[in-house]
């Protein structure tokens, strides 16, 4: 009788115990399944287990009121993933300032895409002149860019683990890309060492890839990634629309480039109208910085080669030449100006209503203050904006702004010609040339240079084999030096 009830009993345990393990075993493999999901970005997973802020975007959720609070109803709606065999990794290292790094990231992302490999969110510089300390998710709304890509290109916010923990123990081969390369070169020199080494790190990224001769697709691709992918933070957006919000309350304004910073002018030897005390100052400067090669600079030649920026005083006469209206306000983009209210009294004087964001939000600015970056975010934003953008030297900001406002409907942009003005304005000033004849003649010239549509002059760029036993690279790999490469 004890034996049987035993077996009664077991029997009678036995379903329950098996229900157990099949919904325990089940709980075990649906939870994988969603961890799974959530890290291939498949699932928008909640923030605990994903911990990617991505799967929402401000700007583009809407919020409703439920039960006092807001909460945020839609999600922000992606392009479908691009399915590809991983390569493997690009991480890059960006140099310069903020326009030149940009410039850099659409480069690097072209790459990637059509190497087919994951890249790494860019590192941006620290060490350049202004020293900013800012990360790429400091000035670029990193999830957008991330999931706004998704269609062309995996970008990961760090390597996966076990390449990570490779990379920290020093095993990374870093090199430079030889510069203005076509797809060629990345796909014949570049790709094969990533295939091998998994990891490639890439430093100095800036021009890189040639800007002409390229497919279609490529340079579509680039635009993509610098008119759309590249926005800027929540933050950076908010205050860029105040600003440009305070400058429409008070009529049509002008954004000016005005390139007359102390490290601009030192760079580029253009000394003109400085003393000389500023001149010694600016030449110390040159030599104190190795990598700024160019040491003895004859400032006139260049001056009149049309290779210096603008001083102020050359600008306001140019601007009143074109017929700026003196009520317009005056947006400086810029840094602090050489030789500070001595120097800006020519355009003051000629334009009472010249402002910067520290003169219109000067409260608002305090988490901007000494990130150069940020800064500069600003100003590109309020330099989109305008009715009139008036670059002073063609340097990396001018180029981008340019090319965004005219893939933003072709909006008034002057590109000066520097060399012709130089010569008209020491004419006008030395008495030979009348103010009227002046002002016709920086007419004339500009007619056709107001960012109007052009027809590409589409060159072709040197190729990887020209350039073999010409450029050369070294690179790391742990603690050893490597051979040259090319």
């Amino acid at each position: 009788m004890g034996g049987g009830g035993g077996k009664a009993d077991k029997a009678r345990r036995s379903p329950a115990r098996v229900r157990l393990w099949v919904a325990r075993a089940s709980t075990v493999l649906l939870w994988t399944c969603v961890v799974h999901l959530a890290a291939y970005h498949e699932l928008w997973a909640p923030g605990v287990l994903t911990k990617w802020p991505g799967c929402r975007h401000p700007s583009e959720a809407v919020t409703a009121a439920a039960g006092g609070r807001r909460e945020a109803v839609l999600a922000l709606a992606l392009p479908p993933k691009r399915i590809y065999k991983n390569n493997g990794y690009l991480m890059v290292s960006c140099n310069g300032g903020l326009n030149q790094m940009r410039a850099a990231i659409c480069d690097m992302v072209t790459i990637a895409r059509y190497l087919n490999v994951t890249l790494i969110v860019p590192e941006l510089d620290k060490t350049s002149f202004w020293a900013d300390p800012s990360d790429f998710q400091d000035i670029f709304d990193v999830d957008y860019f991330i999931a706004s890509l998704r269609d062309e290109v995996r970008v990961l916010r760090q390597l996966p683990p076990r390449l990570k923990r490779r990379v920290e123990m020093g095993f990374l081969l870093s090199m430079p890309p030889i510069s203005w390369s076509d797809i060629s070169y990345y796909h014949h020199q570049i790709l094969p060492l990533i295939r091998k080494y998994k990891v490639l790190h890439l430093n100095r990224t800036d021009a890189r890839l040639a800007n002409n001769g390229l497919p279609m697709e490529i340079q579509k691709l680039r635009c993509r990634v610098n008119y759309n992918a590249l926005r800027f933070t929540p933050e950076i957006e908010k205050l860029g629309r105040r600003l440009v919000q305070a400058l429409r309350q008070n009529g049509p304004f002008v954004v000016l480039h005005l390139r007359y910073e102390m490290d601009m002018l030192a760079f580029s030897g253009c000394t003109h109208g400085c003393s000389n005390d500023e001149v010694e100052e600016l030449t110390k400067m040159r030599y104190a910085y190795p990598w700024w090669k160019e040491k003895v600079i004859d400032s006139d030649a260049k001056r009149k080669d049309g290779l210096c920026p603008l001083t102020p005083e050359e600008t306001a006469l140019v601007l009143q030449a074109l017929g700026i209206d003196r009520s317009y306000q005056i947006y400086i983009a810029a840094g602090e100006i050489y030789g500070g209210q001595r120097r800006m009294a020519a355009l003051t004087s000629a334009y009472p209503n010249v402002v910067r964001k520290e003169t219109l939000l000067p409260s608002d600015l305090s988490l901007f203050q000494n990130h150069s970056s940020q800064m500069a975010a600003l100003d590109y934003m309020v330099s989109l904006e305008s009715d009139i953008f008036i670059p002073t030297y063609d340097g990396n900001m001018a180029k981008v702004v340019e090319g965004h406002r005219r893939y933003s409907g072709f909006k008034k942009t002057v590109q000066l010609d520097r060399r012709l003005i130089v010569e008209l304005v020491d004419q006008y000033r030395n008495g030979t040339l009348s103010w009227p004849d002046f002002s016709s003649a920086v007419k004339a010239s500009h007619t056709s240079r107001m960012g109007e549509p052009s027809k590409r002059q589409n060159s072709e760029p040197v190729t990887y084999l020209d350039r073999i036993g010409k450029d050369y690279t070294s690179d790391w790999i742990g603690n050893k030096r490597r051979p040259r490469l090319f």
